[in-house]
């Protein structure tokens, strides 16, 4: 991953063919849990990041995101390019899926504690 000018991209990125804006909720779970505040809705309506260089690289975005629109391309990738992390935060655990340059293709799973942040009204 490169920008036109040949530098590397690091930091959250959002496939804006997947975003759904989280569909119906008031806020999407992207916005509501990103600790420094750094993600919002752009006016056509996906989710987008206001700066990768204030980012924490906790990647809490990454965990909630329902469609799995939003990577954050690894810190790592300064010295290996191509490396992308993929999280999928579930009720009792949270799946991840680490894809090196060479394609291969990790995952792993972390167990989830303690309770969740809020109980929507279905």
């Amino acid at each position: 991953m490169g920008s036109e000018h040949g530098e590397i991209d690091v930091g959250i990125k959002v496939d804006e063919e997947r975003c759904n804006r989280c569909g119906t909720a008031e806020e999407p779970m992207c916005v509501r849990d990103c600790p420094g505040d750094l993600m919002f809705i752009k006016d056509n309506d996906k989710a987008a990041i206001t700066d990768n260089a204030d980012c924490w690289d906790c990647a809490a975005c990454v965990k909630v995101c329902p469609t799995q629109a939003i990577t954050m391309q690894l810190p790592t990738s300064l010295v290996v390019r191509g490396v992308t992390l993929r999280g999928r935060g579930l009720r009792h655990k949270t799946t991840w899926t680490l894809r090196l340059r060479d394609g291969e293709v990790r995952e792993y799973e972390t167990p989830s504690t303690g309770k969740a942040p809020f109980t929507p009204n279905l």
